[in-house]
């Protein structure tokens, strides 16, 4: 039965490296949106991850074993991705589920990967839920509180009063909501808030719904596309409100979606520029050309990169395929890592790897400047 299980999960998602003996190869699970609202942002996590995993193989694997790295597809829909961990948790040589592309995809998955032992690493969000104190969950990223912080510390210090917040009308965008509330109170300013439900489109009264709350500044906490429609009904309108976008939005996705109706908008960062004279950057871009991704590579494939990148080390140090709970020993313990010029941290009581947050902004030819 477990045999099955293996064989339709290879056939459904996406497996790199030559097949191992059972105790001779590290499994990664992911469950991302390759198809649906979100398809382009989850390909690029995969490809960055893969891209990694494969120069690894190439060079003989870890320890001599290869990583194989399994995909299955969520559509960006939260039910199916705690679906697809189950299925993953069902693979004897699982050692890792690695990459889930939001906090709402993620918080089905979560406690399944901590009734197994299992280490739930590097999930593309800074929201709250991803950040409490969990055994098995271990971030790379700064925090939605961190990156917020840093956009509205710029805006209010332009003296910048009606601020906006889009927002999805969900948990994790209520819990955004609030953390720019608590900036803001300190301040004594309270935000106006702008809910979507998920998939929703932005037609001409929501837009003009979101106009009659006479923004000064709109921060956005949704994806490219909504995000994009925005912009574009801005400029359409002749409408000049400055924006600013979590790296949720995901850069290269909304800059695409955008055209040239994005010049001008501020997105946080939270991996170096991929224009940055870095090691990890060179090494990533490498990687994904090798591994045969023919677009130039952005933000998404060099955050997804990093992060294989340091599981991979974990790996090294574990010395041990195959076995979950020493892989999730030896990134509990990793200290301090340096990936080439990005270092991350993680400690018994320090499960979130990086601080690191930058301001990028959308040039009119459509590249992303920090």
């Amino acid at each position: 039965m477990r045999t099955s299980i293996s064989a339709l999960l290879c056939a459904l998602g996406t497996l790199i490296g030559t097949t191992a003996s059972a105790q001779n190869a590290w499994v990664v699970g992911q469950s991302a949106p390759l198809s649906g609202s979100n398809a382009v942002f989850g390909k690029d996590i995969r490809d960055g991850a893969l891209a990694y995993f494969k120069m690894v193989n190439a060079q003989g694997g870890v320890g001599g074993a290869p990583i194989e790295f399994i995909t299955l597809d969520d559509q960006n829909q939260r039910k199916i991705a705690g679906e697809n961990t189950t299925k993953l948790l069902q693979n004897r040589n699982l050692v890792a589920l690695f990459g889930y592309a939001s906090a709402t995809l993620s918080l089905d998955a979560m406690p399944q990967a901590e009734k197994a032992g299992m280490l739930f690493f590097a999930p593309f969000s800074g929201a709250n839920p991803v950040r409490k104190s969990s055994p098995v969950v271990h971030t790379l990223r700064a925090s939605y509180g961190d990156e917020l912080e840093k956009m509205l510390a710029f805006w209010t210090g332009l003296g910048m009063k009606q601020v906006v917040v889009v927002h999805y009308n969900d948990e994790v965008g209520i819990q955004n909501l609030g953390v720019v509330k608590d900036y803001l109170a300190r301040q004594g300013k309270q935000p106006q808030a702008f809910a979507l439900e998920r998939n929703a489109r932005i037609d001409d009264t929501r837009f003009s719904e979101l106009l009659a709350l006479k923004p000064e500044v709109i921060i956005n906490t949704v994806l490219s596309e909504p995000a994009a429609e925005i912009s574009k009904r801005l400029v359409a309108q002749g409408v000049f409100v400055p924006m600013s976008s979590l790296s949720f939005v995901g850069a290269q996705q909304y800059i695409d979606a955008a055209g040239d109706a994005g010049a001008g908008v501020s997105i946080s960062q939270v991996v170096p520029s991929t224009a940055a004279s870095l090691p990890v950057v060179r090494e990533c871009s490498k990687a994904l050309q090798e591994s045969g991704v023919t677009k130039a590579m952005n933000s998404t494939h060099l955050e997804a990169c990093i992060g294989a990148k340091v599981l991979a080390e974990a790996m090294r140090r574990s010395k041990k395929p195959g076995d979950h709970k020493a892989l999730l020993a030896a990134l509990r313990n990793l200290g301090s890592f340096d990936a080439g010029g990005f270092t991350v941290t993680y400690g018994p009581e320090q499960n979130h790897g990086s601080k690191y947050v930058e301001l990028g902004m959308v040039t009119r030819g459509g590249k992303l400047r920090n």
